[in-house]
C-alpha cells in the first residue's frame, strides 16, 4: 500500500484535471454504493452541515481529495429533495486562509433568509506544525457562491489543541446563539466548551464548561457533540473517544448519547440514567450530524459516516475510501432515541425477489424479515456450500441478536472484534435490511437498534440461508445516488 508523505496529503486542489483519472478508476470499483452518498475521489469522513433550506436538503462532508488517507479536509457539497435522492454539488469551502491553512473540519449549518452559514473548525498548522483550531463561518449564498466572513473566535488556551466540530444552536426562549464545540481538558478528559452572543456572525465569548454529572471522566477526547430537542426531550450526542465499552469489543472510538435535561442558565446536561446509550450497534458508524425536521419537531433526521478514525477498509488499496449511512428518523420511544429508515426508500424498491426459485442475494436490496417467534440465524453473503458470510443470530433465551462478519472473506479492522451483540426486551420480532454494494444497514423491531456495517463480499459470496421460522421478502433497490465528477 502507498506511504504518503506529508506534502503529498496536504497538497491544494487547484483544478478538477488532477483528479479526473483517479475518478475514472474510482467510479470502477466493484464497491461504489449505488444509493449511499459516498466520496467522488480520495477519502470520505464526517458528515457537515446537515440542514434543510428552502425545499432542499444541504449535507456536506469531510473530503481529501487525493486518496483514502486524511489530509488536507475540504467541504463537499450534495444536496437532495427527498433525503434519498442526492446529487453532487462540488466543493464548498476550501482550506485557503491563514485560519485553516490545513483543513476545513467538521461542523454544523443555520439557515437564514438569503441562504446558509456554515460554522466550521479551522485547522491552522505553525511551521512547526503546532496546531491551533478556529472557529470560522461561511455564507453560502441563494446564488451558489461561498464567502468567508470574519472570524468569530480562536483557541481557549485553558483547554488543549483539540478543540473543533462547531455546533450552531439558538434558543429561542433566551433569544441567544450557542456554539457547542468538543474539546479536551489539559488533564486529558473529554469535555464540551460553551460560547455565547446575541448575534449568529459576531460577538462571542467564552459561557464555561458543560457539566455533565456522573461523565467528568469518559475518554480523554470528546468530537461531534450536538444537544437536540427530540419529543420533548434534550439529548446530548457526542463521540467519546480512546475508551472501551461493554458489548463493543476493542473498539475505543464510539458515536452515541445521552437523555436528559439541559439547564442553559447553569450549563448543566442532566442525563435521565448513568447509561451512555450507543447509537448505532454496528461496526462502523461515527460523527452522527441531526438536522431539524421542518415539517414535525417530534424528530430529526440523523446521518453519520459509516466509517471510522484510524480505521482501513479494502478500498484503500484503490485510493478512495468512505460513504455516509442512510438518513434515518431519529424518534424517543420508551426513553432511547429509535432509528426509522425513510418511507421514501419504498419507492425504489425494483423487482421482487423469487425466494422459492433461487438463493442469490441481490448486490443492491432490500430485505424485510418477519419474526414468528424462537431463535433465528440469516446468512448474508454465503459461500455455496454455505458457509462463511454476514451472520445475523437471534438467541431467543437470552433474547440477544449478534452481527457477525468474521466469516466474510475480506476481513479488516479485526482488532477491534469482528462481532456485536444487543439486548432485545421485547424479542426479535421484525428485521429490515438495506444492502448496497459494500454496506448492510439491519433495523430491528422497528427502529430499536440499528446495526450499520461495510462489507466488501467477493463474487463467490453471493448466496443468503435462513434457519428458523420467519417471513422474508426481498427487493432489489434502484439507484438513488449518481456518482458524477462534479469538483469546481
Amino acid at each position: 500500500m502507498k506511504i504518503w508523505t506529508k506534502e503529498e496529503r496536504y497538497r491544494v486542489l487547484k483544478s478538477t484535471e488532477e483528479l479526473k483519472e483517479l475518478h475514472e478508476r474510482t467510479v470502477k470499483s466493484d464497491y461504489r454504493q449505488l444509493y449511499h452518498i459516498q466520496s467522488v475521489t480520495g477519502l470520505l469522513n464526517d458528515p457537515n452541515g446537515f440542514v434543510f433550506h428552502k425545499g432542499l436538503w444541504h449535507l456536506f462532508y469531510q473530503w481529501c481529495p487525493w486518496g483514502a488517507v486524511h489530509g488536507l479536509k475540504y467541504w463537499y457539497h450534495t444536496v437532495s429533495k427527498d433525503l434519498v435522492t442526492w446529487k453532487n454539488a462540488g466543493v464548498c469551502i476550501c482550506p485557503d486562509t491563514e485560519f485553516d491553512n490545513k483543513g476545513a473540519y467538521s461542523g454544523s449549518a443555520l439557515p437564514t433568509e438569503d441562504g446558509v452559514w456554515l460554522y466550521y473548525t479551522g485547522n491552522h498548522r505553525d511551521d512547526d506544525w503546532t496546531r491551533r483550531p478556529y472557529t470560522c463561518l461561511v455564507d453560502l449564498q441563494d446564488g451558489g457562491k461561498a464567502v468567508k466572513l470574519p472570524l468569530l473566535f480562536g483557541m481557549n488556551e485553558d483547554y488543549t489543541e483539540h478543540q473543533r466540530d462547531p455546533k450552531i444552536i439558538y434558543n429561542k426562549e433566551k433569544d441567544k446563539y450557542y456554539i457547542v464545540l468538543g474539546a479536551q481538558t489539559k488533564d486529558k478528559r473529554g469535555c464540551v466548551i460553551i460560547y455565547q452572543s446575541d448575534s449568529p456572525t459576531e460577538g462571542w465569548s467564552f459561557a464555561g464548561k458543560l457539566k455533565v454529572p456522573g461523565f467528568e471522566s469518559f475518554g480523554d477526547m470528546w468530537e461531534c457533540p450536538s444537544i437536540e430537542t427530540i419529543s420533548g426531550y434534550d439529548v446530548l450526542i457526542f463521540c467519546p473517544q480512546h475508551l472501551t465499552l461493554p458489548g463493543r469489543g476493542e473498539a475505543v472510538h464510539h458515536s452515541g448519547y445521552l437523555l436528559g435535561h439541559m439547564d442553559w442558565d447553569t450549563l448543566t446536561f442532566t442525563p435521565d440514567n448513568t447509561s451512555f446509550h450507543v447509537l448505532d450497534f454496528g461496526f462502523d458508524s461515527y460523527a452522527a450530524e441531526c438536522a431539524a425536521n421542518p415539517d414535525d419537531k417530534n424528530k430529526a433526521t440523523l446521518v453519520a459516516w459509516m466509517g471510522l478514525p484510524d480505521a482501513s477498509y479494502p478500498t484503500d488499496e484503490e485510493d478512495w475510501s468512505g460513504c455516509l449511512t442512510l438518513p434515518r428518523e431519529l424518534r424517543v420511544r420508551d426513553r432511547r432515541l429509535i432509528q426509522q429508515p425513510l418511507d421514501e426508500l419504498r419507492a425504489f424498491r425494483g423487482k421482487q425477489v423469487d425466494i422459492e426459485s433461487t438463493d442469490i442475494l441481490p448486490r443492491v436490496c432490500e430485505m424485510e424479515l418477519i419474526g414468528r417467534g424462537g431463535d433465528l440465524e440469516l446468512r448474508l453473503f454465503s459461500k455455496a456450500d454455505g458457509t462463511g458470510g454476514l451472520n445475523v443470530t437471534y438467541d431467543d433465551a437470552a433474547k440477544e441478536i449478534t452481527v457477525d462478519r468474521s466469516g466474510m472473506a475480506h476481513r479488516f479492522n479485526t482488532a477491534w472484534g469482528e462481532q456485536r451483540t444487543r439486548q432485545l426486551s421485547k424479542g426479535l420480532f421484525h428485521l429490515r435490511i438495506f444492502i448496497d454494494r459494500s454496506s448492510a444497514e439491519i433495523f430491528v423491531n422497528d427502529g430499536d437498534a440499528v446495526f450499520s456495517s461495510r462489507i466488501f463480499p467477493t463474487n463467490a459470496e453471493e448466496r443468503w440461508q435462513l434457519n428458523g421460522d420467519a417471513s422474508v421478502h426481498i427487493w432489489e433497490l434502484r439507484r438513488a445516488v449518481e456518482d458524477d465528477f462534479v469538483v469546481f
